[in-house]
Parts: C-alpha cells; structure tokens; sequence
C-alpha cells in the first residue's frame, strides 16, 4: 500500500491500496469531461394524476456546471416559491454534466416547464405523493474523461488496473499481472480495451463529503457533536485554508481573530452564502438584546443554513471516522472482500436494478466464527458486504478485530453513539456501510491522448474514490 495524500489522509483516506504508479492527468478540464447519469429507482404517477393525491411533480434535470444545492435555490427563486419545496436524490459536483431526478412540491407542471435557467434541459416525468428524498436513487453511470497524463499512462493504467481487480478478489496482485510494466517491459493491456474488468478499492467517502479545498465539515459535525456550537460555527465561518483566495482567508482570519459577526459580513465575499446566512442569524441575536451570545444563539445560526447542510456536518463526522475505520483495516492487513469473524455482514437488495451491486443494510448479520465459511460464500457471490458502522443512536459496534478496531476509533474521536441524540436535523440514528466498493470499470484511450472511464456505482459512492487510485495525486486534480 502506498501512503494518501496529505490532504486525503486529513479526512482518514491514509493510503491507496494499488502499488503501481499513477498516471497524473487532471479531470473537469470542461463540464463534459465528468458526465453523471443517476440510475433511477423511483416511478412517478402520470402528470394528470390528482394533484391532491400526488402532489409533487417529478422531473428529469440535466445540469451543466451547477452545484445541486445552487439549482435548487435558483429553481424556487424562479418560481417565488420556498427552497424547501425542492427536493432532489443525490448531491452532485459542479463542474460536471449531471442528470439527476428533482421533485417540486405544489407547482403548477407548465410553470415548471417554462422555467428557463442558463446550461439546463428539465424533463417532466409525472407525479408523486411525497418528494424525490436523499438516496431515492439506485446508483450513478459515470463518464470520465482524464487529460495532461503522463505519457505512460497507459500502461501504469494497466498495473492499476491490475492491483484494484486483486483487491476487488482479495487475490495476490502477482498473481493477475500487477508488476510495473514500464518497468518489466511486459505491459498486459489489461485497461486499454473497451471490455470492463471488475476492479475493487476501498468504499471511502470522497473528500467532497469534507469540501474539496476545504475539508472542514467533519469538524464542524465533530463540534456539534461534543455540544461545542460556538466551536462548530467558528470551525465553517472562520478556520482559513491555504487553497482558498487571499481575500476569503483575511475576512475568516478576522472572524477568529475578533468573533466580530457584523465585521464579518462586510468581509466576506457574497459567494459565501452559508456563512453569511450565518452571520445574519448572530447579528440579529445580538440586536435583539443578546450581546452575550450562548450556545443557543450559535445552534441557531447554524439552524439558519438549509436542513441538508445541517444534516451534511454531523453526516461528514461519521464519514471521518468511517474512512479512519477502513484506514485501520488496510493497515492491519483484515480482507475487505470477505468476512472475519466479529464482522457484520448486509446482504444484497435483490430490486436493485440491473448492473447495481445495491447493499441492503436494513438486512445485516453478525458473523460468528462457525457461520464464516458460509458468509464468505455469499460474499463470493455478490449476495453480501462486509460493513463498518456510521455511527449514531442505534450502532451496534462489531466483535473481535473488527469491533476493536471501531472503538480505537471511536474513543481517539471521543464519540459515542449516545452524542448523536441531538435537536432537529442534527440526530441521526446511524446505519452500516459496505467496506468495499466492486464496479465493472472500461478504459478507452481517446484521439487526444486522454484516458476515458466508464463504470457504474450504487448509490452513496464516490467515483473519485476509484479516480484517485489511478491519479495518485492533487485531490485537487479530481
């Protein structure tokens, strides 16, 4: 295994685990370059149905160079309705092509057709009687371009490509063909043909979930977690980054600096909309009499960014002991394709459509040292994951190794899964995870010397996850 980036490992992805050399490149050169195409798992009613009855329209969105979140707020300013009113299955990137299902609630379907928003094709699809919610999606088809390779690319490709689909079986990499073959000079084009080969890496949550140049919501939810919200404003507000311009840097510099909220918002750039909603929020406290501002005054400042938001900051603290969890496991050398005992085990979602390896965890087994054998069957066959736990109210941690390795994490973290009894948006009753990510992943090369890659996860993955195990560089580049 080769160590992360330092970046990467500030959010508990410590390592990669091909070998091989990467091939550099860079993605998102244009939006077309990272196509995302949601695979759907939800059936509307037609648009004639009973608006009584089904009263959200759902609709198919294509967008180009939109933030999720963004669109949402345009689409229900277009409307001059509340941007609660927008619901969506997935959060996708910015910079990319994505088409992904939206509902809207309580709109008239021509309004919603006329709606005529720069880079956007919608697609009205019919009716529903509760809105599209987060994870009402199967998976995601990506199309990847990578440009600016190193001009071996292809053949480091090949030994990538090697090592994940060891991982993927939990075979030898010798054994499959993973020597370097700049090296050897025996290059087995195993990734430069069209025809998809299973490959495996570990089912790390990307660092989008902790912010590309600024990976900071894991602290935030940390802080909330601890019951720190002064701490947990400060941690978004505040808290500069390097990667960040030279005037957003200054304006959170001063806000650590004199926790002057009125000053901030004459500082800070206009793009940041959530950590000025902040800011509003504490300078109103203050006018109403609250010089002295209390933990509810800071609760409430972080209650005044969108109820997605607030869930995302406990969701990314979870997701950052998750990865740390997966770290320990590679490191301790434990398979992540097949089950020790003390392990919890889901099984497959046998609706999941075709294609989408969907892991069910509603449906989980601890697994005993006499039921090992037959739960590796099953693993074997697609039928079920290893899992680690994201922690909350209702977590059950594993036994033996895996479980050891859970709480060394979760008390260096100084978390229980009693801290996640908290008010609104912010409690979470936890849930499993599967450990490894599988896709039947297909490398062209095009005329233009990039590498494209095509490939299918489920729902909740990372396609750079996946990326960074063949760039092995800048998350930045992802």
């Amino acid at each position: 295994m080769r160590e992360a980036h330092p970046v990467e490992r500030a959010v508990g992805m410590e390592y990669y685990v091909s070998d091989a050399s990467g091939i550099g490149g860079r993605l998102r050169e244009s939006p077309e370059d990272f196509r995302v195409t949601e695979v759907e798992a939800f059936e509307p009613d037609p648009l004639d149905a009973d608006p009584g009855a089904y009263p959200n329209v759902l609709a198919r969105v294509t967008l180009r160079g939109w933030d999720t979140n963004d669109f949402a707020s345009e689409l229900s300013d277009r409307l001059g309705i509340s941007r609660e009113r927008v619901s969506w299955a997935g959060t996708k990137d910015k910079h990319a092509v994505t088409t992904q299902l939206f509902s809207v609630e309580k709109v008239d379907p021509d309004d919603l057709r006329a709606v005529d928003i720069r880079d956007t094709e919608v697609e009205l699809l019919g009716r529903t009687g509760r809105p599209v919610l987060f994870g009402d999606l199967a998976g995601n088809a990506f199309e990847i371009t990578v440009r600016g390779l190193d001009p071996d690319a292809p053949e480091l490709a090949d030994a990538v490509t090697a090592d994940l689909r060891a991982f993927a079986s939990g075979d030898d990499p010798g054994d499959i063909g993973g020597d370097d073959p700049v090296e050897s000079g025996d290059a087995d084009p195993i990734a430069a043909a069209d025809d998809p080969v299973t490959v495996g890496v570990p089912n790390y949550f990307g660092q989008q979930r902790f912010g590309s140049k600024r990976p900071v919501t894991h602290e935030v939810g940390l802080a909330v977690l601890r019951g720190d919200w002064k701490g947990a404003v400060l941690a978004y507000v505040g808290n500069p980054a390097e990667r960040e311009p030279e005037s957003t840097r200054e304006a959170r510099a001063y806000v650590d600096e004199t926790e002057d909220w009125a000053g901030a918002l004459e500082r800070l750039p206009k793009r940041l909309g959530f950590e000025r909603s902040m800011c509003h929020r504490l300078v109103e406290r203050q006018e109403e009499g609250d010089d002295e501002l209390d933990d509810e005054d800071y609760r409430a400042a972080l209650e005044a960014v969108p109820s997605n938001l607030q869930r995302l900051f406990v969701n990314a603290a979870q997701s950052y002991a998750f990865n740390r969890i997966l770290s320990e496991r590679l490191e301790r050398g434990l398979p992540f394709n097949e089950p020790v005992a003390g392990d919890v085990v889901c099984f497959a979602d046998s609706d999941a459509p075709a294609g989408v390896a969907l892991p069910d965890t509603d449906r989980t087994q601890r697994v005993t040292e006499d039921r090992v054998r037959t739960v590796r069957r099953h693993c074997e066959r697609g039928r079920a994951f290893v899992t680690a736990p994201l922690v909350g109210t209702e977590t059950e941690l594993g036994d033996g190794e895996p479980g050891e390795i859970e709480r060394e994490v979760f008390d260096d973290l100084d978390l229980d899964p009693g801290d996640f009894d908290l008010p609104g948006e912010f409690a979470s009753t936890g849930t499993r995870r599967a450990i490894l990510l599988r896709s039947d992943l297909a490398i062209s090369r095009r005329e233009d010397d990039a590498l494209a890659f095509s490939f299918t996860l489920p729902k909740g993955s990372y396609a750079t996850v996946v990326l960074r195990e063949y760039l092995k560089g800048d998350p930045d580049d992802l």
